[in-house]
């Protein structure tokens, strides 16, 4: 018989009354040590991203590669096709007219950049995920689009104690705290 294995803690999560004192629980998360947490809110919240510090992102960086790959490749194939695979000599121009190949390449730029953000965006966003751990909490699933307002300190950093995160949170004066289990 294979011994059932118990279900890996995905972190522990808090309810609190309001985005202050949300906000709050988060300050008071980084200043004791926690690293990895997510905040979930029924509407966006421009005080939880920036205590949550989420304004440093990969995605231009990504758009900017796609953009120029797009355009250098474009650009290239251009001048593969006027120049080396197929040279026509029309009216004397020369095979490389260069001016000739410009829009095309800034669609290739555009396009590749398109697609590189939109495919950056969800790898990044950890997309597709079918379903979160945070789906196992009850409470979460009755009011977290309503009026609920979550933190979750995730279990993926090195040296964490979930029973020191629950009294941790606990003492922030929540609604409830409950352990977020994968399933």
């Amino acid at each position: 018989m294979e011994k059932k294995s118990e279900p890996r803690l995905h972190g522990v999560m808090a309810e609190f009354r309001s985005p202050q004192e949300l906000v709050a629980a988060i300050r008071k998360s980084r200043e004791a040590g926690y690293i990895r947490m997510d905040a979930y809110t029924p509407y966006p919240v421009e005080a939880v991203t920036d205590a949550l510090d989420l304004h440093h992102t990969k995605l231009p960086l990504l758009t900017l590669a796609g953009a120029v790959f797009g355009a250098v490749a474009v650009f290239g194939l251009a001048y593969w096709c006027s120049a080396i695979n197929y040279p026509l000599n029309i009216g004397g121009r020369p095979l490389n007219s260069w001016p000739a190949f410009i829009p095309a390449t800034f669609e290739g730029a555009v396009f590749h950049g398109g697609l590189a953000a939109g495919i950056g965006m969800l790898l990044l966003n950890g997309l597709p995920r079918p379903h979160h751990p945070v789906f196992n909490v009850k409470r979460f699933v009755e009011h977290a689009s309503k009026d609920g307002y979550f933190l979750v300190l995730e279990s993926g950093e090195a040296g964490f104690d979930a029973a020191a995160a629950r009294t941790f949170l606990s003492a922030l004066g929540p609604i409830e705290v409950n352990e977020v289990e994968n399933e």
